[in-house]
């Protein structure tokens, strides 16, 4: 007979718990206890705040030499290539140096000049990626796992959860979210999806009998000039925020792919989003600039 138990942690700059169904509390404080540690040590791993983590020693050889990576790290860089493939450059891991440009504690817009000096630094097929090697060949060119790091780790700590024994559970990174198996009576989890644009409310809810959600939105980090909404989703392409959608939520077997199918959703017009996500074959709900709820 198990019961439930919830943990409730902060990490990657987001409220998480873990929530896992255990014989007793001692179990349950074990597992979840792990799974933490699994994501505090993804976050140490790939953050770009810290000078000893893997994402500050490539990015300080940026222009110098070839960085040898680990096989973790090996994964995460043939995914975020197959994805900037799959999404015609939406998604690029080397996209970072555009922060440089805006400050959304500021409330301050870049001019045009300022994003053209750092777009000839944002493109990945200028990495030179030769596996297990990686060479940023531009001073001052970054990597960023912020956009894939949350996702990853929702994944990783979920499947320590399961390998320990945890059949019903989830693991939620700040609204991503990884379940382990279906509830305990059987039935698939419903995950509510929040409102784009009213805190507190609910726009809709997502069955999910396996896998993952993740959501992204303008909602998150933004601030409001002359009647527009500056979002913290950049596109790689011309360093301006994505303005298509309020937001995007998709369900996908990984939480990994999910949150990554989600970003590039974001800074897609309506049917180029579409059909992206329909390609990747992910159930999805989001909601355009308009208000207009596509559901698929």
């Amino acid at each position: 007979m198990a019961d439930e138990y919830g943990l409730d942690f902060s990490a990657m700059g987001s409220r998480c718990e873990v929530r896992v169904w255990a014989p007793d509390a001692a179990v349950a404080r074990t597992w979840a206890d792990a799974a933490i540690a699994e994501v505090r040590r993804i976050e140490a791993k790939y953050s770009r705040y810290r000078n000893d983590s893997i994402t500050a020693r490539i990015n300080a050889a940026a222009g110098g030499a070839h960085v040898a990576v680990d096989a973790e790290t090996a994964a995460l860089l043939d995914f975020a290539e197959r994805l900037f493939e799959e999404s015609a450059g939406l998604f690029d891991l080397t996209s970072g140096v555009l922060r440089r440009a805006w400050d959304f504690t500021a409330h301050r817009i870049p001019t045009q000049d300022e994003l053209d000096a750092l777009l000839p630094l944002v493109g990945w097929p200028m990495v030179e990626w030769q596996p297990p090697a990686l060479r940023l060949p531009y001073a001052q060119m970054e990597l960023d796992f912020g956009g894939i790091g949350k996702e990853y780790a929702a994944d990783r700590a979920a499947e320590l959860l399961r390998k320990a024994g945890a059949q019903h559970g989830f693991v939620n990174l700040g609204g991503d979210i990884r379940a382990i198996g279906l509830a305990p009576d059987g039935a698939p989890w419903r995950i509510g999806i929040q409102h784009p644009r009213n805190a507190g409310e609910l726009l809709a809810s997502i069955e999910l009998a396996a896998g993952a959600i993740a959501s992204s939105g303008d909602y998150e980090r933004y601030f409001e000039c002359d009647g527009r909404r500056y979002c913290h989703i950049l596109d790689p392409r011309t360093g301006w925020p994505a303005q298509h959608w309020q937001c995007v939520s998709v369900a996908a077997p990984a939480c990994l792919a999910a949150g990554a199918c989600a970003t590039v959703a974001m800074l897609a017009p309506r049917d180029e989003a579409v059909a992206f996500l329909r390609r990747q074959g992910v159930e999805f709900l989001a909601v355009t600039a308009g208000g207009e709820v596509v559901r698929h």
